[in-house]
């Protein structure tokens, strides 16, 4: 934890500041956490941090200028640290000056939401051979990105624009060099990496060549792959797996017995299918519906799963990765037994909001746009909404 000072503060005493690190680390051992989150009502309502031992108020800083109202002195408690967010940082330091000096014990979270949305985790997933495959996590909006090293050579798949560096650098520290940036389709809730990558790299970009098909304008060369073709990678082979539903391009990569599926199952529920085309979603549900039937649930119990995102709704393994084996899917997700007319109803009927900004993330992923580093940051902050309702999907 450290400490700074408040400008323009009558008092000497410095307010406590807590990193979003540490803020995640007391969430991730069960530590009780309340937070007052100043932003406003919608802002809160689209996305904020959660967890089982985390209390949250929803209080927005514009009402907050004159004093702490009294119904919010109510929900404060009085006996245990708050810590104070905002969007950036700056409203929650005055927020927390304010909350001491009228007696409560408050922190407030460095640079805000923006800074919990740097937060980037790695956890290698047990294999049973001597490949690495790395799962990269993104607390705030649930992203999953893999990067998989074999006999020296490595791939990256589905990363952020945001962390290029970090796929980098852990590739050097593997004693690796990128061969491909791979990407299982064209995302909705975040600015590819996989140009960028590249680009400081050797690495070859590749793109489902159905997903190319929408309409991609890169500048930068890039190569297509299709339905069970195959990349070598070191030691290991990546199967080509065309798994369309989610969109059009939506694309698996085997390897072993582990499968990368994108956007096209969960370890909670399954993908929403009207992000590419909201008119034609229960044509793309019966599509999603072929997909798995007949190229995902038809191999081995034993295949592990490992998606590109995670909601609030999924439960994390003991070492905090996403990945769940098939066959265990399959006895507790109700949507992977029902039939055809029954999925595409279901799915279909209750469908998240829209990630944000979701069709400009798209137009940049084409090759459409092209926002800066600052400007794709600021696209992608909120969560990813990319599945179908996942409370609703398991039947725990």
């Amino acid at each position: 934890m450290t400490m700074t000072k408040v400008e323009n503060s009558t008092t000497d005493k410095p307010v406590a500041s807590i990193t979003p690190t540490g803020l995640k680390e007391h969430i991730d051992a069960g530590e009780n956490v309340f937070i007052l989150d100043t932003r406003s009502e919608g802002d809160f309502e689209e996305w904020h941090i959660n967890g089982e031992s985390v209390d949250i108020v929803n209080y927005p800083y514009f009402e907050l200028l004159d004093g702490i109202p009294t119904d919010l002195h109510d929900e404060l408690p009085k006996d245990q640290r708050i810590t104070v967010l905002c969007a950036k940082g700056g409203s929650s330091e005055m927020i927390a000056e304010q909350l001491e000096k009228e007696g409560y014990d408050a922190e407030h979270l460095e640079h805000g939401m923006k800074g919990w949305a740097r937060i980037y985790e790695y956890a290698e997933l047990d294999v049973n051979d001597e490949t690495t495959i790395a799962q990269y996590r993104r607390p705030s909006s649930g992203c999953l990105a893999y990067l998989v090293v074999s006999d020296g050579e490595a791939a990256v798949v589905d990363p952020l624009r945001a962390f290029a560096d970090e796929y980098i650098q852990d590739v050097r520290t593997l004693g690796g060099e990128l061969k491909y940036a791979l990407d299982t389709h064209i995302h909705a809730d975040h600015i590819s990496g996989i140009r960028t990558v590249a680009t400081r790299t050797d690495a070859t970009t590749v793109l489902p060549e159905a997903a190319a098909a929408r309409g991609v304008e890169y500048d930068e060369p890039y190569e297509t792959v299709a339905d069970d073709e195959r990349l070598t990678l070191g030691d290991v082979e990546i199967e080509v797996i065309h798994t369309p539903g989610h969109t059009s391009g939506m694309t698996a990569y085997r390897i072993n017995d582990i499968l990368l599926t994108g956007d096209g199952l969960f370890t909670e529920s399954v993908a929403r299918p009207d992000l590419e085309d909201p008119e034609a979603a229960k044509d793309a549900a019966r599509t999603l519906y072929e997909s798995l039937t007949e190229k995902v649930l038809s191999l081995p119990d034993e295949t592990v799963i490992a998606p590109a995102h995670f909601s609030d709704a999924a439960t994390p393994n003991d070492d905090g990765t996403y990945t769940a084996k098939l066959g265990d899917l399959t006895e507790r997700m109700d949507a992977l037994t029902m039939d055809e007319d029954e999925f595409v109803e279901f799915i279909v009927a209750d469908m998240p909001p829209h990630p944000a900004n979701y069709e400009d993330i798209i137009a940049a992923n084409l090759g459409q746009q092209a926002p800066d580093e600052q400007e794709a940051f600021e696209l992608e902050l909120g969560p990813n909404n990319c599945a179908a309702s996942g409370e609703a999907l398991t039947n725990e």
